[in-house]
């Protein structure tokens, strides 16, 4: 009879230690995020129920930023392509036209790190925030979605945030990070927006996002609007967090039900909601156990011997 291979990894953290089994085609899941204002960069934690997230490498940064002028990886978002490279796109500066990309085979070695200049065109922008990847299998194509403000853009809701800013979605493609398609306008709402997240259910693309709506109600919560293709358009949305002042939404669906994330940065922790028809949604924060100062991160799964070579690596 042939034997189940099983593996076993166990990594020390802050409170004691981790054990995590699985079968050879099981799966874990792995949290992207940054702490303080991202100085030391990437950090990762690992969970294999979606609940408690246990911090990686005893919580130390896997990578740091060296472009931008303000050298920083916040929001840091990443994304496996169909050869089994992971790629992450992260924001670099306050204030710079640049996006930050690196990739990796094994989440452990980097590649050269480099700045895609996505909003050069536009000389007036004054950020370029949040950015997220995702892998559209149908097309074969990677998205990259991020906020800017334009200042003369969008002029019906100037001055309905912190210090004017007035973000919109925008977007670029490609299918080899050497190459990039112009970059356009992803996504308007009809209001100040940032920190997208896109998944994809069935045959609808789901697109997660932040209502950054401060004046003259603030708004702060997480919005979800359905689309038919990963361009869009999105449409229909509704509040789905069970608090305002959050952010940076990321999704996952786990043993038949959505589970979204979010930011609770007004309050220090992590929460998050679930549903079972991307309707009605629960709140499950009190359930979360999350890596201490973890902010803006993103959830993506992984197969047992990804997992395992990236355990064997750390312990080295």
């Amino acid at each position: 009879m042939k034997k189940i291979f099983l593996f076993f990894v166990g990594i020390v953290v802050f409170f004691g230690i981790l054990s995590l089994r699985a079968e050879e085609n099981e799966s874990a899941y792995l949290f992207t995020y940054f702490t303080g204002n991202g100085e030391d960069g990437l950090h990762l934690a690992v969970s294999t129920d979606g609940l408690k997230w246990t911090p990686l490498q005893n919580g130390k940064s896997f990578l740091k930023s060296e472009i931008g002028k303000d050298k920083i990886m916040r929001d840091p978002s990443i994304c496996q392509g169909p050869d089994g490279t992971f790629h992450m796109v992260w924001t670099a500066s306050w204030t710079c036209k640049e996006i930050g990309y690196a990739n990796s085979k094994d989440l452990i070695h980097w590649s050269e790190q480099k700045a895609i200049p996505v909003m050069v065109h536009e000389p007036t922008t004054r950020n370029t925030w949040a950015p997220e990847v995702f892998y559209d299998q149908k097309s074969e194509t990677f998205y990259i979605f991020w906020v800017s403000t334009i200042p003369e853009k969008f002029p019906e809701t100037k001055s309905s945030s912190e210090d004017d800013y007035n973000h919109r979605m925008y977007y670029t493609t490609t299918k080899d990070f050497e190459n990039f398609m112009p970059t356009q306008l992803y996504f308007d709402p009809g209001h100040n927006v940032i920190d997208a997240f896109l998944a994809k259910e069935d045959d609808k693309y789901l697109l997660f996002y932040k209502d950054e709506t401060l004046k003259p109600e603030p708004k702060k919560n997480i919005v979800l609007a359905v689309g038919d293709s990963p361009a869009g358009p999105f449409t229909s949305p509704r509040v789905i967090s069970h608090d305002n002042w959050v952010e940076g939404p990321a999704a996952i669906k786990m043993d038949g039900k959505w589970i979204v994330y979010y930011d609770c940065y007004a309050k220090g922790h992590y929460g998050a909601v679930e549903s079972s028809d991307l309707k009605t949604w629960t709140d499950i924060t009190d359930k979360l156990n999350f890596p201490k100062n973890a902010r803006h991160g993103t959830v993506f799964q992984v197969k047992s011997e990804i997992l395992e070579d990236l355990m064997n690596k750390i312990r080295r």
